[in-house]
């Protein structure tokens, strides 16, 4: 069954509320679940992503409160907020082993070239210029479709390595048993030649050429 917009999650973060309600409306306008917060602390708090645990761990930690509850197809995240800004958003996520996979799209009101090549070099999808249009919107889909396209491929992927391993094993496995079958025969070939002992040919004396003198 073909995916639709309805499918999708959008995360929303900005600290400004006019813009948080015209990029919300923008996404419903688009036939997305929208769920706007206001800092990028709480973004992660809403992905399930505890700093403390990352901090004793090195690793990303999903809470089992939020784990596999509240699916996220994509954030979008204005550059400028206090406290944490997009671009340590987007750095927090890729870092995550669990949220590096979700796009994440920038938006600012501020056209600073090094500013946007920082972030796509970081891994963000797209960095809109605000204010953020309903062609900008259009543009997420495509995102969000090749990131679900990438979890339904995993399963695939890890169960087609599976059976190859199963395949090459049972193919040694049967390898390894002509080979022993090989190595008996021949040993009980060459236990049967020297169990019949010599032949009669080699035992006897043989005189031809000899004259054979009496007294």
């Amino acid at each position: 069954m073909a995916a639709t917009e309805a499918q999708f999650h959008v995360l929303a973060v900005d600290d400004s509320l006019i813009d948080r309600k015209l990029i919300e409306r923008l996404l419903k306008t688009s036939s997305y679940q929208v769920t706007t917060v206001d800092s990028g602390s709480k973004a992660l708090e809403f992905l399930g992503w505890n700093e403390d645990e990352r901090a004793n761990s090195n690793e990303a930690f999903i809470s089992s409160k939020n784990q596999q509850v509240v699916e996220v197809n994509l954030v979008i995240t204005d550059y400028c907020m206090p406290e944490m800004t997009g671009y340590d958003l987007l750095k927090k996520m890729k870092e995550s082993s669990i949220l590096k996979n979700i796009p994440v799209v920038i938006m600012s009101s501020e056209n600073v070239p090094s500013r946007i090549n920082r972030c796509l070099e970081e891994g963000a999808e797209e960095f809109f210029l605000k204010p953020v249009r309903l062609s900008d919107v259009n543009k997420l889909k495509p995102h969000m479709m090749k990131a679900k396209s990438k979890d339904v491929e995993k399963p695939e992927k890890q169960e087609k390595q599976d059976n190859n391993e199963s395949t090459e094993e049972a193919s040694s496995e049967i390898q390894l048993q002509t080979q022993q079958s090989h190595q008996t025969a021949q040993s009980n070939n060459k236990r049967k030649s020297m169990d019949d002992g010599p032949t009669p040919d080699r035992t006897r004396p043989r005189y031809s050429g000899f004259t054979v003198m009496s007294n």
